[in-house]
């Protein structure tokens, strides 16, 4: 049965297919608001900004700043964790781990058009998320990451298969990205594994030329992905 909040998906605007956060103890000494245009000129079809250290103030006025630095870009930009920081520096919207804010509670807060993220880890995840609340999933960690401590075991490409055949069980139709120690190398495989795009930190802000590691990436998974179809 639908919910009574059930809203229209965002489909445009949760483009996931080259998803790239960007996150200043990863960036090291560099810019968040630069290299998150640098992967927007690339190819990055939505940024996200992850900011674990900073204080509430600080944290709202990073957001502003890559916000501006996408500028008329048409890029989703949503920030991590946070519904507030989300609200307060405009950004389009927010993605939920499974211990944040319930997404029904964001959507209320965020209204109808916001976009809306949740990391799916498990298929007790699948079972209990709030679907007709989300724009679109995380499924992960897939692999190793060092970009983050986490505590969970990597599902791997089968673990990704299985949880994503659960979601499309459940009926939900909006698009799905595979996260964590995703590289260039293994873009092919998460695809086919079920992967309608990637969410990657290292891949494009840690290497020299940000933006030419996006477009490398976004070519790998358009290819990947026509690949995909076309064998369906």
């Amino acid at each position: 049965m639908k919910s009574s909040h059930a809203h229209a998906l965002n489909p445009a605007r949760a483009d996931v297919r080259l998803y790239v956060l960007v996150d200043p103890a990863v960036a090291g000494l560099r810019d968040v608001a630069v290299l998150a245009r640098q992967a927007a000129k690339g190819g990055a079809t939505l940024i996200q900004l992850r900011d674990k250290s900073s204080d509430t103030r600080a944290f709202i006025e990073r957001a502003r700043s890559v916000r501006e630095a996408l500028g008329n870009s048409g890029i989703t930009f949503v920030i991590n964790d946070r519904v507030d920081v989300a609200l307060a520096s405009g950004a389009d919207g927010v993605h939920l781990g499974q211990e944040d804010m319930h997404p029904a509670d964001a959507r209320r807060l965020l209204g109808r058009e916001a976009v809306i993220g949740l990391t799916i880890k498990n298929l007790d995840h699948v079972a209990s998320a709030p679907l007709d609340m989300v724009d679109y999933l995380a499924v992960g960690g897939v692999f190793e990451t060092t970009s983050k401590d986490n505590p969970d075991a990597p599902v791997g490409l089968d673990g990704l298969q299985t949880i994503v055949s659960a979601i499309r069980a459940r009926g939900f139709a909006g698009p799905v990205c595979a996260i964590a120690g995703i590289t260039a190398e293994r873009v092919p495989g998460v695809i086919e594994a079920g992967a309608d795009g990637v969410c990657v930190v290292s891949a494009v802000i840690s290497k020299v030329e940000p933006m030419q590691a996006a477009r490398s990436l976004r070519a790998l998974v358009d290819a990947s992905l026509r690949k995909r179809e076309a064998s369906a």
